[in-house]
């Protein structure tokens, strides 16, 4: 019975079997797909020859262009201090500010001019005293004259033997003591001269002390040589003060300063191409105002813009940094102020400086997504990678400026490839977008 259930199900089996092998012999077999290499698809840029402009970043503190610091050059008592002469307050130029008692000096003066008058009138005694010793002299020498003449006819009288000899004696008495009297008017005469420049010198030097005594009646009076803004006041009213003791300190409020220091590499290039570093110095030197632009904004303010002048660079190098501490000047940093909406630029506050250098022409520009290292990714004329070795100048508003290495029409590749295989093949895609900023180059 068992047999003859196994006997009646093999048919189907079999049956089964030659259908699958007929379908398998007549059946289509798979598809076969070429093995050729697989593309990789990246997003490129065509590399143009454009002007860039480079810019540097650098931080100062505010300072102002000019200081005014008021020391007595005179002693005496404070007697009236200006109602404004306070730290902080803002005072007009030709502003008398503070006040020393002048009655030293006013006596000086006096005495001196007094003097003068003195010595005016001794020096009109001596004139006087000239013309009299002239006239005196005029006589004397007549008697004089007289006297020889008279001393002549003794002798020929005693030589006759008329007159004694006792009578020439005489006469010749007279006319020693007529001629000593000339003389010594003669004397007096020259004399005069010497008395007269005494009287220029001490008329002089009197003259100086009363110049003295003015110049320093006019130290009393101590005033404002330019508008500023009061920093400090070191003395009081009815203070008695002494020569060389501080007074007064302030700034200018028509200009203000900042330094900032850039490197040296930086430098040349605000400068333009091609400079050397002894021809920018130069060159700064002679007219820093045509070679670059300047901007700046406080640092707790960045959206207060100032415009500003490049107006020259100090003599030395930063001893530490070696850096050229390049000044730049604004004008009028009162103006407008309108705290808290708009600060005014103040000594000791820190603000940012852009310094825009003249443009750069023909320049090859890349993004900065775009450099690997020393190298770039570009793609060849059938679509290979090439690792091309660059040089690159600097770096600035999410680009780099290349040296050497790249020139304009070569594709450059924006993305990063990993792993990137000299002669991989690629499918290049344009560039909508020039890849994420990067930070400025800045200014230690």
């Amino acid at each position: 019975m068992a047999r003859l259930s196994a006997l009646l199900a093999l048919p189907p089996v079999l049956l089964g079997a030659a259908t699958a092998a007929f379908l398998i012999s007549t059946a289509t077999g798979p598809a076969q797909e070429d093995g050729g290499e697989a593309a990789m698809a990246v997003r490129v840029a065509t590399l143009e020859a454009q002007e860039i402009a480079p810019v540097v970043r650098g931080w100062g503190s505010i300072r102002a262009a000019e200081t005014w610091a008021a020391v007595a050059e005179v002693r005496g008592e404070v007697i009236w201090r200006h109602p404004d002469l306070e730290a902080g307050r803002l005072v007009r130029a030709g502003t008398d500010v503070l006040k020393i008692d002048p009655s030293d000096y006013e006596l000086a003066i006096a005495q001196g001019e007094a003097d003068l008058d003195a010595l005016a009138a001794e020096a009109k005694q001596i004139e006087a005293e000239r013309g009299n010793t002239r006239r005196v002299l005029d006589l004397e020498a007549e008697r004089l004259r007289l006297a020889e003449a008279d001393q002549t006819r003794v002798r020929n009288l005693v030589a006759q033997g008329i007159n004694p000899k006792t009578r020439a004696d005489e006469a010749e008495k007279m006319v020693l003591q007529n001629r000593r009297t000339v003389m010594e008017l003669q004397n007096s005469l020259d004399l005069i001269p010497a008395r007269l420049a005494r009287l220029v010198a001490q008329q002089a030097r009197t003259k100086a002390t009363i110049a003295r005594a003015r110049r320093d009646l006019d130290q009393t009076v101590v005033v404002a040589p330019f508008d500023l803004r009061v920093g400090s006041v070191n003395v009081e009213l009815y203070q008695s003060v002494s020569v060389g003791q501080m007074l007064v300190q302030g700034n200018s409020v028509d200009r203000a300063e900042v330094v900032v220091q850039v490197p040296m590499p930086a430098f040349q290039r605000l400068l333009g191409q091609g400079e050397l570093v002894s021809d920018a110095l130069t060159a700064i030197g002679e007219g820093p105002s045509k070679r670059m632009t300047a901007q700046l904004h406080p640092l707790i303010d960045p959206a207060q813009t100032w415009t500003a002048t490049v107006s020259r660079v100090e003599a030395a190098l930063d001893p530490r940094a070696r850096t050229v501490p390049v000044v730049v000047t604004v004008e009028n940093p009162y103006s407008d102020a309108n705290p808290p909406l708009r600060l005014p630029l103040v000594p000791n506050m820190q603000v940012e400086v852009a310094l825009t250098g003249a443009p750069l022409s023909q320049a090859i520009v890349v993004p900065r997504s775009a450099l690997h290292g020393q190298s770039l990714y570009l793609v060849t004329d059938d679509n290979r990678l090439e690792l091309r070795p660059v040089v690159p100048a600097f770096r600035q508003d999410g680009v780099v400026v290349i040296r050497a290495g790249v020139a304009a029409g070569e594709k450059v590749i924006l993305d990063a490839i990993a792993p990137a295989l000299p002669g991989m093949r690629l499918h290049p895609v344009t560039a909508d977008g020039q890849g994420q900023a990067e930070p400025d180059e800045v200014a230690q």
